[in-house]
């Protein structure tokens, strides 16, 4: 009976570090939709705006400066993007483990 009643504890253990670890990983994956989302959404106005622009430039010279100002704040802003996205991954994945690690610790010693 003894080993039926440490069955069901540690089956209950392990089932709420899984649901820490889920709720960990749905939390992070909606802040980096939403991240993506808001970054999609800046982009389109800056991309219109950059339209704009161009369509309202009177010489061949104003164009090609305009083209040139929004392809590199265009680059400049997805390289930052990235970068801030893969921080976000990465700390999805430390947070998605975090409940694990005290799992792991018991059955090393």
């Amino acid at each position: 009976m003894n080993n039926f009643e440490e069955m069901q504890k540690l089956s209950k253990d392990n089932m709420d570090v899984m649901m820490q670890s889920i709720g960990a990983m749905t939390k992070g994956m909606q802040a980096i939709a939403s991240e993506v989302a808001d970054y999609q959404k800046k982009s389109f106005e800056e991309s219109t705006a950059a339209m704009e622009k161009l369509a309202a430039s009177k010489s061949l010279d104003k164009a090609f400066e305009a083209q040139s100002d929004f392809m590199k704040s265009a680059y400049e802003g997805f390289v930052g993007e990235v970068t801030k996205i893969g921080d976000m991954y990465s700390e999805l994945a430390k947070d998605t483990y975090k409940p694990y690690e005290g799992v792991i610790a018991k059955v090393a010693k």
